[in-house]
């Protein structure tokens, strides 16, 4: 059996017949410049790659520490391919007797890359009922899975106030995360939606009448919803805003924002797995709802109304808020919290809520149970189901469920589930003048780049001021002409800085051709865009990046107005 999940991703056994769903929907593929690097200067460029009978370059690769793998295959059912016998003859054989030539993405041809999935949009100084804090947003993706797993969403509260704001990481496959783009943000609206409107909506429903609009989506092409699931949705969402309306006589005004959106986070988790539970008459739709239930995703989620922002994060995305200092230098204050092994009040959270026998194979290897990085996450009822209830799904859905591998496979140590929750943990910010924008992206992006050289970067990209600080060589030993070459390329940096008009694509530039020292290098940009999907994840992971700007004269007079 052949695994290929790359860095932090999940490996599907060959005895699947699991196909990548909403594949004809990925963003640009980077595929449409493979021809320009020939395969024998791949050998010579990446000659430590190994080779498989499977046709795949595979994650035995030296580049891949395990540590890595967001979904590590257990032993009992996942082989990892080795290097072909003698493989450096096969990388050498291919050799030209000639000088090799060397073959690099240009310049507009990067520019193509980074920028087929980037969004801006502007907001309106007033919406019609308030002055916004926002002044607008950019958002991006750069996918190194095939397809891409990493989600985006966007959208204005019609019916309420603030905008909502989020990414969401996938994991073994893009189904929960596409689920969870399309409807967790409906789910958090009527969360925050008052009783009489909730009741009008639902006489509209029973009526026959057009509804009122919850959401105005803020979407790129590619961002797309499922059709053939919006019924299943609409359903899950209307039982539970019936039940809202049950538990709520009408007589509290007031909603509680963080209230909001852990339950919203947790009825969607809570729905996605019922859903897998009962199945679909359509054949379509029931392998549909038990992809998105066995797959998994992360979220991390802003809501900010004026001078109040919300970030509700599950898993391991984050949001990072830039904040300028009166000297004018940046500083990054996080707004999230990874839940994974890294943080202890993520451990010790599970360590309690598991028999103390548990205490040694609840968390191994910084993993849940061994196998997965991040200890919150929606689906993954593999996680969460008893073990007779995940059988009984299986054994009753359908015949490419049965014949998967990975969905068949029972994690080890499985005593006392459920091990994972959707659960957000929320951070409250009021914002500051000196607040200047925030900043959501998966792990693909923290994974490259610390978080303080990310708002400082974003900040001297969005006010065109840059405070140049001495170049670290961090070690090396730089000859007096490598020295004149790095500072000319600093200014060069420098005057070509707006060619980007799009903060979250400068931002990608920079996550994924950043040099040792730091700066931009054309080279290794042009290399790291032009790997081949078998490769490409081997490097990184998608990344997906939105920069919210704040408006600090109006954030500046809602405070004036206290």
């Amino acid at each position: 059996m052949c695994v290929c999940p790359g860095p932090r991703r999940i490996g599907i056994p060959v005895g699947s017949s699991s196909l990548p769903l909403f594949s004809d929907a990925m963003p640009a593929p980077t595929q449409l410049f493979f021809p320009l690097i020939r395969n024998c200067e791949l050998s010579r460029i990446y000659g430590t790659a190994c080779y498989c009978h499977h046709k795949h370059l595979c994650c035995s690769s030296p580049y891949i520490p395990q540590s890595r793998l967001r979904y590590t295959p257990h032993p009992a059912y996942a082989t990892f391919c080795r290097p072909k016998e003698n493989w450096w003859q096969y990388t050498q054989g291919r050799r030209y007797a000639s000088t090799p030539q060397k073959f690099y993405l240009t310049p507009p041809q990067v520019n193509s890359i980074l920028k087929a999935n980037e969004y801006s949009f502007k907001v309106p100084e007033f919406d019609g009922k308030n002055v916004s804090s926002i002044l607008g947003f950019d958002s991006n993706q750069l996918p190194a899975n095939a397809p891409i797993e990493d989600r985006r969403s966007a959208a204005t509260c019609l019916q309420t106030r603030g905008m909502l704001l989020g990414v969401f990481d996938g994991h073994a496959g893009c189904a929960c995360s596409q689920a969870v783009s399309e409807r967790l943000f409906y789910y958090i609206a009527v969360s925050l939606l008052p009783h009489e409107t909730l009741l009008e909506i639902e006489n509209a429903v029973e009526s026959g009448r057009a509804l009122l609009p919850i959401l105005q989506w803020h979407k790129h092409p590619n961002d797309y919803f499922s059709k053939e699931a919006s019924k299943l949705y609409f359903n899950s969402l209307r039982t539970y805003w019936q039940e809202l309306i049950d538990l709520n006589t009408g007589e509290s005004t007031d909603i509680d924002v963080k209230e909001a959106l852990i339950n919203a986070f947790k009825r969607l988790d809570n729905d996605i797995s019922l859903e897998a539970q009962v199945g679909d008459p359509n054949s379509f739709l029931n392998y549909l709802v038990l992809r998105v239930a066995f797959s998994g995703a992360t979220a991390c989620v802003a809501h900010v109304d004026g001078v109040d922002l919300h970030v509700a994060n599950t898993g391991d995305s984050r949001a990072m808020l830039g904040v300028q200092e009166e000297d004018g230098s940046w500083s990054a204050v996080t707004l999230s919290n990874d839940h994974n092994a890294q943080n202890e009040r993520e451990l010790e959270r599970l360590k309690l809520e598991h028999p103390k026998s548990e205490a040694k194979s609840v968390v191994k290897q910084d993993r849940l149970l061994g196998l997965l990085m991040p200890f919150r996450a929606f689906g993954d009822v593999k996680f969460k189901w008893s073990i007779d209830l995940q059988k009984r799904v299986i054994e009753s859905g359908p015949d490419q469920l049965n014949d998967n591998e990975y969905t068949k496979f029972i994690p080890p140590n499985y005593h006392t589930p459920p091990y994972l929750t959707a659960e957000p943990e929320v951070t409250y910010h009021r914002l500051r003048p000196q607040d200047k924008f925030l900043v959501l992206a998966t792990d693909g992006l923290w994974e490259t780049m610390h978080r303080q050289d990310v708002v400082r970067i974003v900040g001297e990209y969005l006010t065109g001021m840059h405070h140049q600080q001495p170049i670290a060589v961090g070690g090396y030993k730089v000859t007096l002409g490598q020295m004149h070459g790095l500072l000319t390329e600093r200014r060069t940096k420098m005057s070509s800085v707006f060619e980007d008009q799009n903060a979250a694509t400068h931002l990608i530039r920079h996550a994924v051709g950043n040099n040792e020292f730091g700066t931009v290098d054309h080279e290794r940009l042009s290399k790291m865009l032009s790997l081949p999907e078998e490769l490409a994840r081997m490097y990184r992971d998608d990344i997906t990046i939105i920069v919210v700007q704040f408006n600090s004269h109006v954030v500046g007079a809602y405070q004036n107005q206290e």
